[in-house]
């Protein structure tokens, strides 16, 4: 192996990561210019935000597995195509369903991404420089989640919604080439049997669980008796059933002998904690900056939250380093302590916030989360035997993206509770501002039309101040309510953050794991 391909699979697999990520929170700076253009409604946007990662966690267990047995850089260059022709796909959207459908495609060669390009990398590196490297690649995951909001802000404002998917197809397409030209297989490939039935069970299962926890906390479920606990009670009953099934089969879709191995054992569960807790912080934040509240423009919301993108960038590939030297469970520990501490903070929140106020809480979450990410990674890897690195990583990305998409379901079911969803909706369609900006438009038409007639100018002009009082109280109220509900969801995630330490702690150091050593 020479020197400049590790070098060469890292650049590639992190921009492969970085575009898949990107693409998951760059959609909701443009969120109200979409809503505006094609009119769609809420159950559709819901499907439109969720979607994307709903369906990349339901598959990448799978297609880990079919990576060990396939070949994972034939499968990571086949989910290149299927992203950048998704992506053009999406740029041609009429209707939201449109949008929806070519969404998940889009989704479904993000998972081939995501699933191989850890694995790629530990392949490519030494075990005393794969913390580092990880450390990187997985850090444009977050960062990508962050820019793509700066992105998002920049294109949807100067050249409309549909350059947000633009942008993906030069640099899909060149990514796409370099990868088939240069990356090569470095792992064992085995030609097994695949576990259709597992496959099945695990994917379906996943998707009820995410489905019933995320929508029904929309009430979107409301119209099925018992529709929220109904789905995860059959999602987990599923799940139950992949565990029968993979102990049952020959060649099962994963070795569940893996989470006998504490590095692996914790640190997944490290990281799904983790996720629940930073999932829909992106979100939130966007809609705190973005709506009534401070009103923002997408670029000065995107440029509030740069920040964390820059203290993770920074913290994510030096504790990578470190973790090399030191090994992973003191160093992610400190990194999830930070982030709990930023959390914290932003539980203080007002209605007017400026740039410096926010700049030290989100500063501490961005360099927390990085500070995690690499050890917790690189302690999961290691800890595999290397012809099951495939399924280990698609693992781990699995518990993020669900644990993601479980945060955002969590995040709107505490909002359901503090707030009428009347409310959650004015918030997240901003029709606060346009409701007032009418009001205000029909007292100054009001007065215009009945000059002939001081009586009933008067009497038109006091109802109609009436009405802008009553809406400006309305918005007010509204704005206290999301307020109260994001205190609680930062408070949770600081909660969080401080559980996911336990796992960390229990589970054994990467410099310890004598199961890497003999198989490795």
């Amino acid at each position: 192996m020479t020197i400049n391909y590790k070098w060469t699979a890292l650049s590639n697999t992190t921009i492969g990561t970085l575009m898949a990520s990107l693409d998951t929170n760059i959609i909701i700076i443009a969120l109200p210019t979409i809503v505006s253009d094609i009119h769609v409604s809420l159950l559709t946007l819901v499907w439109i935000l969720l979607g994307y990662s709903l369906v990349t966690a339901s598959i990448l267990l799978n297609l880990g597995r079919l990576s060990d047995m396939l070949g994972r850089v034939k499968l990571y260059n086949i989910g290149f195509i299927i992203f950048t022709i998704g992506s053009a796909l999406c740029s041609l959207s009429q209707t939201g369903e449109q949008l929806l459908l070519f969404r998940i495609v889009q989704s479904l060669g993000a998972a081939f991404l995501f699933s191989n390009s850890a694995a790629i990398i530990t392949d490519a590196f030494p075990e005393n420089e794969r913390g580092e490297a990880l450390g990187i690649n997985q850090i444009s995951i977050v960062v990508g989640s962050v820019m793509g909001l700066i992105f998002g802000g920049f294109l949807t404002s100067y050249l409309g919604w549909r350059s947000i998917f633009w942008i993906n197809i030069p640099i899909g397409v060149f990514a796409t080439i370099w990868s088939h030209t240069k990356l090569r297989e470095l792992g064992t490939i085995k030609k097994e049997q695949i576990d259709w039935i597992g496959n099945a069970t695990l994917a379906v299962g996943l998707s009820l669980i995410l489905i019933g926890i995320t929508f029904g906390s929309f009430q979107i479920l409301n119209s099925i008796p018992f529709g929220m606990y109904l789905f995860v009670i059959v999602g987990l009953s599923l799940i139950g059933l992949f565990v029968f099934v993979e102990r049952s089969v020959i060649k099962p879709m994963i070795d569940l002998s893996l989470f006998r191995i504490r590095s692996f054992l914790g640190g997944n569960i490290a990281i799904f904690f983790n996720a629940i807790a930073r999932g829909a912080f992106i979100l939130i934040m966007t809609f705190y900056l973005q709506g009534p509240t401070m009103k923002l423009s997408p670029l000065d919301a995107g440029i509030y939250l740069l920040p964390v993108s820059i203290a993770l960038s920074i913290f994510g590939p030096f504790s990578g380093w470190i973790s090399d030297r030191y090994g992973s469970r003191v160093i992610s520990s400190i990194g999830l302590f930070i982030s709990a501490i930023g959390f914290f903070m932003l539980t203080s929140l007002g209605t007017k916030s400026t740039f410096i106020e926010t700049l030290l809480p989100l500063a501490m979450i961005g360099a927390g989360m990085g500070i995690f990410a690499s050890p917790n990674r690189a302690s999961i890897m290691n800890s595999v035997p290397r012809y099951q690195r495939g399924v280990a990583a698609g693992t781990s990305t699995m518990f993020v993206l669900s644990g993601s998409t479980l945060s955002v379901g969590l995040a709107f079911l505490i909002m359901s509770h503090t707030m009428p969803l009347g409310y959650i909706e004015s918030i997240f369609l901003g029709t606060t501002e346009i409701t007032t900006k009418d009001s205000i438009k029909s007292n100054n038409n009001s007065n215009n039309n009945n000059n002939t007639n001081n009586q009933n100018q008067v009497q038109n002009g006091n109802n109609n101040n009436v009405k802008i009082t009553m809406t400006l109280l309305h918005s007010t109220t509204i704005i206290n309510n999301f307020l109260s509900s994001l205190h609680y969801v930062f408070l949770l995630s600081a909660m969080l953050m401080l559980i996911s330490i336990l796992p960390v702690c229990i589970s054994a150091g990467n410099k310890c794991d004598n199961h890497n050593i003999k198989n490795n």
